[in-house]
């Protein structure tokens, strides 16, 4: 019998394009799915994703085929030309987008044939498959902009030398994503860089449509977001860089000396840029100095997470707070030499820790992984326990929370139990935020 997800972290590709088109300034998505799949995932994505909000067209707007029982039998190409057409009609958007469910792709419409009706009419109309068989919703974040990638953003051979793209930070499934981006612009505009986010704040379709011309894509996740910067390159000659997502002092600074030294942006401005801003957060942080040492604040640390936040935050963790990282769960299931590097990466911390790193989708394996790190008191008359500790993970772990009396943080998707609007974790800015709600947590009960 083949395993279940318990609890997964994540819905599939349709879900995941769908909360990236909800960040997309006047996209109009069409759903060519089965009943209820547009609002079950605008559900998830919304409270997961610290209430997202449906934006321009999402929620009980969202544009759907419905595809039902008839159509199942004698194809639903009819009804989705209908629901395209009715769409220009009725929508008011710059761009549209129809995204697939399983069952649609399982029968065999032809997507691509239906929307090839609609390539006269005065606003872009592109099709994107995105069935669950493709993968979870990370992958429908990448197959939606290797969409755009392809039929939308505009070829330039003539680049803008300071400009550069930014890829890998996934809207909703990364519940800070707008800060984050916010953040990452304003490192890099320090470096003299021009800086398009897609998604960010102030972004329009214009910005995407013009992605062409930048002359570097920066993927800040060693997953996700590669795939789409490999398609940049085939189609719009643009190399790309990788980097891990920045969180705290030591990762920005590595941060911005690998993007500086791939742009030649110039040593004596980076280090500047990365002095001053050094100075910015070890002045605030300094201010922990007292009450860190007063009650002995080093904690054992336990992460839950993807494969973006769950290295970056143990790493945190470990490196800018001196915490013990005992147990990193990441919970997307990479690829086996994308397992082997994140091991590598969590066994080489700069501060000579070892992180105890587990690959599961199932929640409540989380347990079984505590018990392999750390036996539980067994009416011992002498036990060394796992404390003080912290759990930095999603509002799934609050039973944990509960049951070993540990206080929670929670930084990675799915956040129920916080709205979050434009608040960051990346960056310095990011971890002086991440820095203030987990020292947060260990005082509220003062």
């Amino acid at each position: 019998m083949s395993d279940f997800i318990d609890r997964p972290r994540y819905s599939c590709a349709l879900g995941g394009a769908l909360a990236v088109l909800r960040a997309i300034p006047r996209a109009i998505p069409v759903i060519h799915a089965s009943a209820g799949c547009g609002q079950n995932l605008h559900i998830a994505n919304n409270s997961g994703g610290g209430y997202l909000g449906g934006g321009y067209c999402g929620g009980n707007s969202l544009p759907s085929s419905n595809v039902v029982e008839r159509d199942v039998v004698f194809g639903g190409e009819e009804r989705l030309r209908e629901q395209i057409k009715t769409t220009l009609e009725v929508m008011d958007g710059d761009i549209y987008v129809v995204v697939t469910g399983c069952m649609v792709e399982m029968i065999g419409d032809d997507l691509d044939a239906v929307v090839s009706d609609f390539i006269k009419e005065d606003k872009p109309v592109i099709p994107v498959h995105t069935p669950s068989f493709k993968g979870n919703s990370f992958i429908g974040y990448e197959l939606v902009l290797n969409g755009l990638t392809r039929k939308y953003i505009t070829k330039q051979k003539e680049k803008i030398a300071n400009k550069v793209n930014i890829l890998g930070i996934v809207p909703a499934l990364d519940v800070f994503w707008k800060g984050n981006l916010k953040e990452i612009k304003r490192l890099l505009a320090r470096l003299g860089l021009e800086v398009n986010t897609f998604f960010g704040e102030g972004e329009t379709l214009d910005d995407i449509k013009n992605a062409g011309n930048a002359s570097l894509n920066i993927v800040l996740s060693e997953v996700y977001g590669a795939g789409t910067a490999r398609v940049f390159e085939e189609v719009h000659d643009i190399p790309f860089l990788t980097t891990k997502l920045p969180i705290g002092a030591h990762a920005t600074e590595d941060f911005l000396r690998k993007v500086s030294e791939k742009l030649n942006s110039g040593k004596q401005l980076t280090d500047a840029v990365i002095n001053d801003e050094k100075k910015t957060y070890y002045n605030y942080v300094e201010r922990l100095a007292d009450i860190y040492n007063d009650i002995d604040l080093q904690r054992y640390a336990i992460v839950i997470g993807d494969c973006n936040y769950a290295p970056a935050i143990t790493e945190f963790l470990s490196d800018e707070l001196g915490w013990l990282p005992e147990l990193t769960v990441i919970n997307d299931l990479p690829e086996e030499d994308i397992k082997e590097k994140i091991i590598l990466s969590l066994g080489g911390m700069k501060s000579g820790l070892k992180a105890n790193v587990k690959f599961d989708t199932n929640t409540s394996s989380i347990k079984k992984y505590i018990a392999e790190v750390w036996q539980r008191n067994r009416s011992e008359r002498y036990y060394d326990s796992m404390s003080p500790a912290v759990i930095v993970g999603s509002a799934y772990e609050r039973d944990l929370s509960a049951e070993f009396n540990l206080p929670l943080v929670t930084a990675t998707y799915p956040i129920t139990n916080r709205v979050v609007l434009n608040r960051a974790y990346a960056g310095i800015n990011g971890g002086l935020s991440l820095t203030e709600d987990i020292f947060t947590a260990l005082v509220a009960g003062r």
